[in-house]
């Protein structure tokens, strides 16, 4: 086999070429990335560490910014995989920027946060029903890692077109609270906004006395109380199998005191927004960020007021019963989430959205459940920190001594990591690294408060000057293992959910 530049310098013309790199005869090229575009073939390849895109033409015409050579008869542009490079990628190749999903079908949120996982990712979804929002990131998670939107979008765009990858991914902008923060999302092109109305959700509600509750619904402005209660007080409302919602007087007041000026809010931010975009968005409502769950009047309640305001949502987030902790299976009794799903899940068909399930990855002992009963018209799950977590797998199976710095780093930060993350975390049953051989090392990330340990500190450990070169370092020099550990692992979550692959 020969090199790519050798491949270039002995071909005949571009047609052999692209055939040859195609084939996987020039090592360093990733093959599934060549695309023959009239007098000019394009590819992504591997040199040392680093990814480049290469253009060969017959003239001396590049779209992008490059550095120019001459190879055989072709003119040859090397250029960087860079900001300015993604954002003329996306024009070229248009199956390289990321579009909405839509109110039905099942779709994936991978939540890439190294940059490094949407090659993997992509190769698992590949072939089954699911579809992929490959840049998913909060303004939390850009902080931690010092990241940006642009580059998290960018990322998702260089590995679509690594992996030749024409099915359509999205990009959301995830738990957004701030209207500046969801219009810079959309100016990047971000495809779909889901938009955290914690801070507008009155928590305190759950807690107050009937009196309280009665005092304060008094304080609402008449005309509000007026037109709700004629809507919804004592009113029954019937499903599509015949599961009824009743809407009780004594559980209304509470209700509406608790959502109705979250419900003002995500009226704001859609017409003053997201409805004033000329291309297609999907907007999901997260209520999940609370500790109140969203009981099946909650949530009816919720979606019918959006109807009303000409809200239109492709998704909704309901706060479950249970807790659904970072990367570790679902807390709480099986039983009773399969009953209220299934009626969360009848709620979301009623209004035509689909049904989103938050802080999802690893929650296999409820994955059946949700395939059961909303994998017809569709779900989105959240995923994000598992991926990281199999990250830390490869470097403890690749690179022990990295992977016990990193628990040190890990210990060292997680007081301060618990104020982003609420975790049932306890140290105390997180094995002592002096009991732990090498070859061991890779079975933490079987022990939920392991995982979670190291699950929450990933800020701290990416951002550590010396630490986060070294995880980079044997990521890229590992990038197949990291595809290989991606595709077992989200490929158990695709099974369990009943998707086929």
């Amino acid at each position: 086999m020969t090199g790519w530049r050798q491949a270039v310098e002995q071909a005949a013309d571009l047609q052999s070429l692209a055939g040859g790199l195609q084939r996987g005869e020039a090592p360093g090229v990733y093959s599934a990335s060549v695309r023959l575009v009239e007098n000019q073939l394009f590819f992504m390849v591997r040199e040392d560490l680093e990814k480049l895109l290469v253009v060969v033409a017959e003239k001396e015409d590049c779209p992008f910014e490059a550095q120019a050579q001459v190879l055989g008869s072709f003119h040859v542009f090397l250029a960087e995989l860079n900001s300015a490079n993604a954002e003329v990628m996306r024009r070229l190749f248009p199956w390289t920027a990321p579009q909405a999903f839509g109110t039905t079908g099942i779709s994936l949120g991978l939540g890439d946060r190294l940059g490094l996982a949407s090659p993997g990712h992509i190769k698992t979804v590949q072939g089954t029903t699911a579809r992929p929002v490959l840049a998913q990131q909060s303004m939390r998670e850009l902080d931690l890692t010092r990241r940006t939107y642009r580059q998290v979008l960018d990322a998702a765009t260089w590995a679509v077109f690594q992996e030749g990858y024409t099915e359509g991914f999205g990009a959301d902008g995830d738990h957004l609270k701030k209207v500046e923060d969801i219009q810079m999302a959309l100016d990047l092109g971000f495809s779909m906004i889901t938009l955290d109305c914690s801070e507008h959700i009155d928590d305190e509600v759950a807690r107050l006395s009937a009196q309280e509750v009665a005092e304060k619904y008094r304080g609402l402005v008449p005309e509000l109380k007026g037109q709700l209660e004629e809507l919804y007080r004592d009113k029954t409302y019937t499903l599509q199998d015949g599961t009824s919602i009743h809407m009780g007087a004594a559980g209304f007041e509470r209700m509406v005191l608790t959502y109705y000026r979250a419900l003002d809010f995500m009226e704001m931010v859609y017409h003053s927004i997201i409805a004033r975009e000329e291309r297609a968005i999907d907007f999901e409502i997260s209520i999940d960020e609370v500790d109140t769950p969203t009981t099946p009047q909650d949530h009816f309640f919720v979606a019918s007021e959006l109807r009303r305001r000409g809200v239109k949502v492709s998704s909704l987030a309901p706060r479950f019963c249970g807790h659904f902790e970072k990367g570790i299976d679902y807390i709480g009794d099986v039983e009773q989430f399969e009953r209220e799903f299934a009626v969360h899940a009848l709620i979301a068909r009623y209004f035509g959205y689909k049904v989103s399930i938050h802080s999802g990855s690893d929650k296999f002992s409820i994955f059946p459940i949700i395939g059961k009963y909303a994998g017809e018209t569709g779900y989105h799950l959240k995923t994000a920190g598992t991926n990281w977590l199999e990250a830390v797998r490869v470097i403890a199976s690749e690179d022990p001594k990295l992977y016990r710095a990193l628990h040190r780093k890990a210990l060292e930060t997680v007081d301060q990591a618990r104020t982003y993350y609420k975790v049932s975390l306890d140290l105390g049953k997180v094995p002592s690294l002096d009991e732990l051989d090498d070859a061991e090392l890779p079975e933490l990330m079987q022990n939920a408060d392991a995982r979670q340990l190291l699950h929450i500190t990933y800020g701290f450990l990416l951002t550590d000057p010396e630490l986060g070169p070294q995880i980079f370092a044997v990521l890229k020099a590992k990038e197949g293992v990291y595809e290989q550990f991606l595709m077992e692992h989200i490929g158990r979550h695709l099974e369990s959910l009943g998707l086929s692959r």
